[in-house]
């Protein structure tokens, strides 16, 4: 499984991070790395919970940044 992180700044300086593959993943952190660490660990919780529901086949993770245009 692919999975790409697109990064964006709000206009106050606060950073988005936001997996498109994984609806609903997306988090904010004070810095880009902040946000990427938050994102990345609700990706893992998200990956777990539909593996252990059944609704996704185990597979390797890729994880892949993507830049988004500044707000």
């Amino acid at each position: 499984m692919k999975l790409h992180v697109e990064y964006e700044q709000e206009e106050d300086g606060r950073w988005i991070a936001e997996i498109p593959e994984l609806p609903g993943v997306m988090c904010y952190g004070v810095s880009r790395n902040d946000a990427a660490a938050k994102v990345e660990a609700l990706a893992l919780r998200a990956i777990a919970d539909r593996l252990d529901e059944g609704e996704m086949a185990a597979s390797p993770i890729t994880i892949e940044t993507l830049e988004r245009a500044e707000a």
